[in-house]
């Protein structure tokens, strides 16, 4: 999910609607979309296919890009869109990129009148729902884009410069790929070793430590754990490979897949019933509840509260909240071991393909979004973003001789500790209301904040799995 004032991105419906579980502005958007003028014949004609332009491109057409405007900022695709016109410069004058935090309610009307951008990074809270997006056939397979040659190495295609997972993050159940996720996403725990050092401690490895550090924070006025009440979709970030580390993979595989009662799972309910501890106990900061996912990393970033469950866009996204103290010493911690029967060893964390772009269907010019994705998907291109975000990208590379900073030091180390164990749950990408509004919202919010209990919430959210499994309008996915 890139990043987040993104992923305002996480400015999502409103509590009362999403308690209420009523039909969703994505949802009624795209379905609004699907009747729309296909705008095929607005579409501009194929340029010469050479070496240098594998993809045919038009060089003298017009190229229209929407960005997220989020913690990602949109520098880094303003800085291959200069590379685009490099390599067309009869396209200058033409070529338009603008950026908002309001994707659906931006291009709502363009889906609708069949004259959608060419390249569009669908991310944040108004993020359109990407199942829908691909049930309805609103979305270019961008099978011509990773057969490619790569900018870099004309002998390499550019699905063979991605990182493992990626192209099959945008897949939906057969061979194309309808969606390229632009930057890698290290999800988990994220903390300040400068101020657990202040604490004499270090990362806590065991859920006992964990509520041990916490408590001894307590005593000094000190928050375990805050998190973005108000977009409390977050939660996930840490919770969910909790669940796979106590349960193995095949849980979250099951509730992927919608099962019957795989929220029942017994890993489920330990998992809910350590992170519901935190709120008895006080663990967690006052008024979490009410925060946004802004306003709760401040505060953790000022030191009110030690954990906070987050990506690693965090670091770019807080990064001047986190300069005010030289030994913030920004990392991110795995799941803690609940116990010593947990079927996943300590590391096993949460990393995918975040900051999604799609070429949509009606596009005029599709040849040139995906050209710009190639171009973004170069050396160069990779190692800018790296550079500028503080985040690792789809290309696989771009770090060599490259600085990182702490954060992305730490995210990369916890990924070679994890090794294989790295999971990758794909119910926000298939199903986002009932991801985000429904177990975001509508159960994990209440739960932390004490209106729930960790029984009521399972039993919440199954109902919730089982209505969208049994609602025909939803197209299903299966992994």
């Amino acid at each position: 999910m890139g990043s987040t004032s993104e992923f305002n991105r996480r400015d999502l419906v409103k509590r009362a609607a999403a308690l209420g579980i009523v039909a969703v502005p994505a949802m009624s958007m795209l379905s609004a979309c699907a009747g729309a003028a296909s705008g095929d014949g607005d579409k501009v004609a194929k340029g010469k296919k050479t070496a240098k332009n594998p993809l045919a491109v038009n060089e003298s057409a017009g190229l229209d890009v929407v960005i997220f405007d989020g913690g990602f900022g949109d520098k880094y695709a303003k800085d291959a869109q200069a590379e685009y016109l490099k390599a067309f410069p009869k396209a200058e004058g033409k070529v338009k990129l603008s950026s908002t935090q309001k994707i659906q309610s931006t291009l709502q009307p363009r889906f609708n009148g069949g004259n959608p951008p060419d390249l569009v990074d669908n991310s944040g809270a108004e993020q359109m729902d990407f199942g829908t997006l691909v049930g309805k056939n609103q979305l270019s397979d961008l099978t011509p884009l990773l057969d490619a040659p790569s900018v870099d190495d004309p002998n390499k295609k550019v699905r063979d410069t991605l990182r493992p997972g990626v192209i099959e993050m945008g897949q939906f159940g057969g061979k194309e790929t309808w969606i390229l996720y632009y930057a890698y996403t290290v999800y988990g725990v994220w903390y300040s070793k400068g101020n657990l050092r202040k604490l004499d401690a270090e990362y806590p490895e065991t859920w006992d430590d964990m509520l041990a550090l916490c408590a001894k924070a307590k005593k000094k006025g000190i928050a375990g754990w805050t998190y973005p009440g108000k977009y409390p979709y977050y939660l996930p970030f840490s919770l969910y490979p909790f669940i796979a580390k106590i349960g193995g993979a095949e849980v979250l595989r099951r509730i992927d897949n919608l099962e019957p009662n795989a929220w029942k799972d017994p890993a489920v309910k330990a998992a809910f019933d350590a992170y519901y501890e935190l709120y008895k106990k006080g663990y967690v900061l006052k008024g979490s509840p009410g925060l946004d996912h802004l306003q709760s990393q401040k505060a953790w970033a000022d030191g009110k509260a030690l954990f906070i469950p987050n990506g690693s866009w965090v670091e770019n996204e807080s990064a001047q909240q986190i300069a005010r103290n030289p030994h913030f010493d920004l990392a991110v911690g795995a799941p803690s071991s609940l116990s010593t029967s947990d079927k996943m060893p300590f590391g096993t964390i949460w990393a995918s393909g975040g900051e999604p772009y799609i070429v949509p269907k009606a596009a005029k010019n599709s040849d040139g979004g995906m050209e710009l994705l190639r171009i973004m998907l170069s050396k160069k291109s990779a190692q800018n973003f790296i550079k500028q975000v503080s985040s690792l990208c789809s290309f696989n590379g771009g770090t060599e001789g490259v600085t990182l900073p702490p954060g992305l030091t730490s995210a990369h180390a916890a990924l070679q500790k994890a090794g294989s164990n790295i999971v990758n749950p794909r119910l926000q990408d298939w199903y986002v209301a009932l991801q985000k509004e429904r177990i975001g919202v509508g159960a994990l919010g209440e739960m932390m904040a004490g209106r729930m209990t960790p029984d009521e919430a399972i039993k919440k959210i199954q109902k919730y799995a089982d209505d969208t499994r049994d609602d025909s309008s939803v197209k299903k996915y299966k992994r």
